[in-house]
């Protein structure tokens, strides 16, 4: 007997030591968002040829020239966690496409990938950014005056105005009845709005006209200024239906010299009965708004919202995939990195498969881990007690010889 004959149980003793310490790590991080569970898988160790492990592709091997038992560890990249609400407005879960990842920059140009969606803001330099919970440059697709989004991932700045301004209104609708019996007058308004005026009332006035049933005299007036119809007559058909005109085109001066110009849709304007009811009126024009509040919506768009129920697209997340995402190398518990053995990467569309205000849990289930535990540490005393007759045995031999 040689000490060759302790090789098997000190090896099996290291490599149940290293899955022990790969089980409390998972435990450790069951609460941490985006982590992805480890596991620690074994082989034979049978003459001197290497394992051959990429040294890009995240596996560490024990592997020597001699017989035993070697391990390496593998992490599970492609077992979601479940999605939790938060509530929080820059947390953003992936949901439903494990080959998905949030894009970040460090700001010295490497590029790490993540699940984990726990957004903050940043203020650098006048500037904020959102940053991942460890500081790192949350990568998107910036959007234009026009909606448009950039086809070039950057940092996420997060510069929504404080305020928007009104928007001009130019086009009107009006769905309502005016009254055929017993009623001289209707007033029907809509609440406009110019580049100069954040809103002010509208009235299309309609008064009978004497001895025309079907007739209505057509006028407006307006707060803060004037305004002129390119008719002065409304006429409805026999049946209760408009006859004409379908739409007027309206003159407006304000107040302050400034003028505007609003087309309006009567054509499903109604002449019944007594009633003067107003079903529907819009128009394409809004008041000033204040912010509100900036999150991501469901597409995935970082959005800033606006007292005047408008929003504004301030960028889109940039989520990666690759042709072999489970050969991605892990940095540290959360993140990681691409490599030759991950292959070509390409950008996801967002829209369908975040969840705003909510985080993907870690991918642990701690009964599966303590299940782990109790199989790893029998296997511990197994290989200690190997060890352990090892010693005996030679220690009689030892004796034997003397």
């Amino acid at each position: 007997m040689t000490i060759a004959s302790f090789i098997p149980s000190v090896t099996g003793m290291n490599a149940m030591s290293h899955a022990q310490q790969t089980v409390a790590e998972n435990i450790a991080n069951m609460n941490t968002t985006g982590y992805k569970q480890n596991e620690t898988l074994f082989y034979t160790l049978l003459g001197s040829s290497g394992l051959n492990v990429g040294a890009q592709s995240g596996l560490s091997s024990s592997r020597t020239s001699i017989d035993g038992v070697g391990y390496y560890d593998r992490t599970n990249i492609g077992i979601e966690g479940t999605v939790q609400t938060t509530g929080n407005a820059f947390d953003v879960a992936i949901n439903g496409n494990s080959n998905a990842f949030f894009t970040l920059d460090d700001g010295y140009g490497n590029i790490y990938y993540t699940r984990a969606g726990d957004f903050q803001k940043l203020a650098q330099d006048d500037v904020v950014y959102l940053v991942s919970s460890g500081g790192l440059f949350v990568q998107g697709f910036r959007a234009n005056e026009n909606g448009e989004f950039s086809n070039v991932a950057s940092n996420i700045v997060i510069d929504a105005p404080q305020t928007i301004p009104q928007k001009e209104t130019t086009q009107a609708s009006i769905i309502a009845n005016v009254p055929a019996n017993d009623v001289d007058r209707s007033v029907y308004s809509v609440r406009i709005y110019s580049n100069n005026y954040d809103g002010a009332n509208l009235n299309m006035v309609l008064s009978k006209i004497d001895g025309q049933q079907n007739s209505w005299a057509l006028s407006f007036e307006l707060e803060d200024g004037t305004a002129v119809g390119n008719t002065t007559e409304i006429i409805f058909n026999t049946d209760g239906t408009i006859k004409t005109p379908e739409n007027i085109d309206v003159a407006i001066t304000w107040n302050d010299g400034s003028t505007s110009n609003v087309n309006i849709d009567i054509s499903k304007l109604t002449q019944y009965g007594e009633s003067s009811q107003v079903t529907k009126i819009e128009q394409n024009g809004f008041p000033s708004g204040n912010l509100l509040s900036v999150g991501f919506d469901e597409g995935g768009i970082l959005r800033a919202y606006y007292s005047n129920d408008n929003d504004i697209a301030i960028a889109k997340l940039a989520l990666t995939g690759f042709a072999a995402p489970e050969n991605l190398t892990p940095y540290n518990n959360t993140l990681f990195e691409a490599n030759g053995e991950t292959g070509n990467s390409y950008y996801i569309d967002p829209d369908g498969i975040v969840v705003a205000e909510s985080l993907e849990s870690s991918s642990v289930n701690l009964e599966e881990e303590f299940s782990r535990m109790i199989v790893v540490q029998r296997a511990y005393s197994l290989n200690a007690q190997s060890f352990t007759v090892n010693n005996e045995m030679l220690s009689v031999l030892v004796d034997l010889k003397s």
